[in-house]
């Protein structure tokens, strides 16, 4: 399935999981250089970016993290995500 034809949910989906891959690719590089405070900055900033994203996923479907169940909705959603063994990850 090409980019262009997912629907919202997964392009949200896979924009989050890109910027997840980019904050372990910079925390591997942290782990060995952490004193580089550009590549600091470059954490700080987009693991803000990966919140923002995980806050509005949450707010239109489901939260990924606990952290971001909660005000997302007035009902308890967190059960309704499909589980890994689903195939929607």
């Amino acid at each position: 399935m090409s980019y262009q034809s997912k629907n919202e949910q997964e392009r949200m989906l896979f924009d989050i999981g890109t910027v997840g891959f980019l904050l372990v690719d910079l925390t591997l590089y942290l782990d060995t250089h952490p004193y580089d405070r550009e590549a600091m900055e470059y954490f700080n900033h987009y693991s803000h970016i990966q919140q923002g994203m995980m806050r509005e996923f949450a707010a239109k479907y489901y939260p990924l993290t606990l952290d971001t169940a909660e005000g997302c909705h007035k009902e308890w959603r967190w059960g309704l995500a499909p589980a890994p063994w689903e195939g929607v990850c």
